[in-house]
């Protein structure tokens, strides 16, 4: 039997907490049982690895991310549902900067299939269907949002856009603006 209080879920959220506090490449079963001061092998009860906790931390900050989505999602549609997803992934980035990293780990297809990412993907897809796109216009443009949410924000995070002007709440709104525009005007293949 673990320590008592320790449990998979408390780890997990304790190991995403390390994650924006130290970046989530830092996290680790050795960093959260000094997190805890608990020897490393009275965690391995709860976790096998490293690895399996970064998927845990993954896989919990998917989920909250689908869920700020879907609740900011709700009756909207058109360039309204287009800026609501994407200030869901600034703002979530901002706040929690290591779980926004975690939400980009690379899982393994069996793993993918069952996470909330499925969702972002339904998500997506359904902001796309006021813009009028077919396939496989549709999928080159969910591929076009998510590399301009996260690239955007992935710049912004490293301190990219800090050395000059504008303010970069104005660049997004306009780069919002832009991919809206082009979004309802999708050039034909």
């Amino acid at each position: 039997m673990g320590r008592v209080g320790l449990s998979t879920e408390r780890l997990v959220r304790a190991g995403a907490e390390l994650a924006d506090e130290v970046g989530f490449d830092e996290v680790t079963v050795s960093a959260l049982a000094r997190r805890f001061d608990v020897k490393v092998a009275s965690l391995y009860s709860h976790v096998k690895n490293s690895d399996d906790l970064r998927t845990r931390i993954a896989l919990l900050a998917l989920e909250e991310l689908a869920d700020r989505a879907s609740d900011a999602l709700a009756g909207r549609a058109g360039k309204d549902a287009l800026t609501a997803l994407a200030n869901v992934y600034r703002d979530y980035a901002h706040e929690h900067p290591g779980r926004y990293a975690a939400a980009q780990l690379r899982l393994d297809p069996e793993t993918a299939a069952a996470s909330a990412g499925v969702r972002h993907a339904q998500m997506t897809r359904a902001i796309l269907r006021g813009y009028d796109l077919t396939e496989p216009d549709r999928t080159h443009a969910v591929r076009l949002l998510g590399s301009v949410f996260h690239g955007y924000v992935g710049l912004e995070l490293g301190g990219g856009f800090s050395h000059s002007a504008p303010d970069t709440d104005e660049t997004w709104t306009r780069v919002l603006d832009a991919l809206d525009a082009l979004l309802r005007n999708w050039p034909a293949a």
